[in-house]
């Protein structure tokens, strides 16, 4: 299979306004993923799936990551007069990242057998703008994972055939999974409550509640 630089220039020459940028991966896997743009995010998968030479058919797994606001620090060395000398200082710059939401794709061809290729979407923020193309009408083995993520991430998948919750209860307010949830303090109904579990019910129970 073309390497994942490879499958970007081509994608550059199908897709010209389309924004694409290849994440390194450090792990042992070493598998880096491509991002690409929302507005284009349809097409390019479209094309990942039909191009002759990738065939990339079969959907594995879509996952959600939930990214949130943070501070990158860079250090630059710079020239500055110190005293009236001429010396080298390092300079410490901080930029606010704001946080996102992701949609990761694993595909691979059934067909050429071969793949990963590895596929990620970004909403704009994790608030309002939480919105990605649905690559259900696609690859339909992403119809219920897709539905996992708006669950438990808060994703909006546009285009989807059936986008409802699938592990929580339609009245259940955020998602589980965000890295800044908490939980809700409502251990009072618990019936057999242990652990952790225990010392939150007790709080509600007022008597001591056995193991």
């Amino acid at each position: 299979m073309e390497t994942l630089d490879q499958i970007k220039s081509r994608i550059e020459g199908a897709f010209p306004g389309a924004a694409l940028q290849i994440i390194p991966n450090e792990s042992a896997a070493q598998q880096p993923s491509l991002v690409v743009d929302n507005a284009s995010a349809f097409a390019v998968a479209r094309w990942l799936r039909d191009d002759p030479a990738l065939r990339l058919d079969y959907c594995s797994n879509v996952s959600g990551v939930d990214w949130l606001p943070a501070e990158t620090t860079t250090k630059t060395k710079v020239k500055k007069l110190v005293n009236g000398v001429e010396q080298e200082v390092e300079e410490v710059t901080k930029t606010a990242r704001p946080g996102y939401l992701e949609a990761v794709y694993h595909l691979y061809s059934m067909s050429l057998k071969h793949g990963p290729v590895i596929l990620r979407l970004r909403t704009l923020d994790r608030a309002e703008q939480n919105q990605v193309p649905s690559l259900t009408p696609l690859w339909r083995g992403a119809e219920f994972q897709e539905r996992e993520i708006y669950d438990l991430f808060g994703i909006r998948f546009d285009g989807h055939p059936d986008l409802r919750r699938i592990l929580m209860w339609d009245g259940f307010v955020d998602h589980p999974m965000r890295k800044d949830y908490v939980e809700p303090d409502d251990y009072d109904y618990e019936p057999t409550p242990h652990d952790e579990v225990l010392e939150k019910a007790q709080k509600h129970q007022g008597t001591e509640v056995s193991a």
